[in-house]
C-alpha cells in the first residue's frame, strides 16, 4: 500500500518541492494538507491532488489515511506540531532547521522515540550522489587523514543591498523569534553544517562565527562565515549568505593523500561536477540538473525507513546536533568568542 502523506503548512517550499516530490515518489500518496486558512488549504489540495484539506491540525492527524507528515511551518512551530503528530501515531519528517531551541529539539526526539514513530529532517543534500561519494571516500580512507572541510551555500542579486523575503515569507522571516535568532544560518547554513557532518562522519565540537548581524541594531544576519573544529581535530569553514551574487556553492574535502572538490553541488536541486585527486582514486563526474531528484530520494528514503524499521538518512538526532551547532554559532557571533559544543544527552 502507498504511504499516506500529510503536509503541514502551505508555503513556497511545499508548493514548489515537497508536494511535487511526494507526487513523483514511488509508493507515496499525498492524502491531506493543513493550513490555518481553509481556502488556502483547499486551493493547495486541488493544485497537488491531495484528497483532503484541513484548517484544523487535529483533523489532519485524526485522518487514518495519513501515515506520516511533512512539517514545513515557521521554524518555531516545528516542535509543537511534531510532538502532536507523534502522539497521534504519525511519523514525522520535518523541514530544517528542526527547531530553534535545544529544549524543543530534545522534546521532538524524545516524543517520537517514546511513541515509536520515525523522525527525519529535510537535509536533502545528503541525497546528492556526489556527496555520498565524498562520504565514502572519507570513510574508506582514500583521502588519508582529513585536515580541512569547506562548504558554501549563498546567493544574491547584483546591486541588492538587502535580501527581500519572497511573498508569503516576509512576515516570519523578518521575525527573530520565529526564525530562531538567525537568518541565513537558519536558511542555508544549517544545510552546510549537516553536509559537513555527513561527509566527515563526525561531530563539530567548536565554532567561531563572524556575521553582519546578531546585534541589538541588527538581530538577523545576511552573511556569515564560520570556522569549525571537528572531533578528530580537522578544521572546517562554512560560508552562507544572501548578499553573494554570482556565487559558487561548492564542497571541498582535503586529506593528507588527496582531495575531493565539487562545483555547484551545494544546492537544493541535484546538479554539479565533482573531481577526486588522490594517491589511489582519480575521477571526475557530472550530474545534470534535476530540480526534484534530491527531494524525491528524501521522500522515498523516509518511507523505506518506516517500512524497514530503520533510521532515515537524516535522523532527528542529526537535526538535534545541527541545532546545537547553530545555537553555538549564534552565541559566537553575538559575543565574539569561540564556543565549544557539549552534545546533549537524549
Amino acid at each position: 500500500m502507498a504511504f499516506g502523506w500529510g503536509i503541514i503548512s502551505t508555503g513556497l517550499h511545499p508548493e514548489n518541492k515537497i508536494a511535487p516530490a511526494i507526487n513523483a515518489a514511488e509508493g507515496a500518496e499525498l492524502v491531506a494538507v493543513y493550513s490555518r486558512d481553509q481556502g488556502r488549504a483547499e486551493a493547495f489540495a486541488q493544485r497537488h491532488g491531495a484528497s483532503a484539506a484541513y484548517s484544523s491540525l487535529d483533523s489532519l492527524l485524526n485522518d487514518s489515511r495519513v501515515d506520516g507528515v511533512f512539517i514545513s511551518s515557521p521554524n518555531s512551530l516545528h516542535a509543537g506540531q511534531a510532538v502532536q503528530a507523534a502522539r497521534a501515531g504519525k511519523h514525522v519528517l520535518s523541514e530544517k532547521p528542526m527547531t530553534t531551541t535545544l529544549r524543543d529539539a530534545l522534546d521532538m526526539v524524545r516524543a517520537c522515540r517514546d511513541r515509536g514513530v520515525k523522525l527525519g529532517v529535510g537535509f536533502e543534500l545528503r541525497h546528492n550522489p556526489g556527496h555520498i561519494l565524498a562520504r565514502d571516500l572519507v570513510r574508506d580512507g582514500s583521502l588519508g587523514r582529513i585536515t580541512l572541510a569547506q562548504g558554501q551555500w549563498g546567493f544574491g542579486a547584483r546591486g541588492q543591498e538587502v535580501f527581500p523575503p519572497r511573498e508569503g515569507l516576509r512576515q516570519w522571516w523578518d521575525d527573530p523569534d520565529a526564525m530562531g535568532g538567525a537568518s541565513t544560518m537558519m536558511g542555508t547554513g544549517v544545510h552546510v553544517m549537516d553536509l559537513l557532518r555527513f561527509v566527515m562522519g563526525e561531530e563539530i565540537v567548536e565554532v567561531a562565527a563572524i556575521t553582519d548581524g546578531q546585534t541589538e541594531a541588527r538581530p538577523l544576519e545576511q552573511i556569515a562565515v564560520l570556522s569549525l573544529r571537528f572531533g578528530s581535530g580537522a578544521l572546517g569553514t562554512l560560508v552562507c549568505g544572501r548578499l553573494l551574487p554570482d556565487t559558487r556553492n561548492d564542497l571541498a574535502i582535503y586529506g593528507i593523500n588527496g582531495r575531493f572538490t565539487s562545483r555547484e553541488t551545494v544546492w537544493e536541486a541535484r546538479k554539479g561536477d565533482i573531481e577526486i585527486i588522490s594517491d589511489t582514486v582519480n575521477r571526475k563526474e557530472s550530474y545534470p540538473e534535476d530540480y526534484l531528484a534530491n527531494f524525491v530520494a528524501q521522500t522515498e528514503d523516509f518511507q523505506q525507513a518506516v517500512s524497514e524499521d530503520r533510521e532515515p538518512a537524516a535522523t532527528g538526532v542529526d537535526g538535534l546536533r545541527v541545532v546545537e551547532v547553530t545555537l553555538a554559532a549564534i552565541e559566537s557571533a553575538r559575543t565574539g568568542r569561540t564556543v565549544k559544543i557539549n552534545p546533549a544527552r537524549i
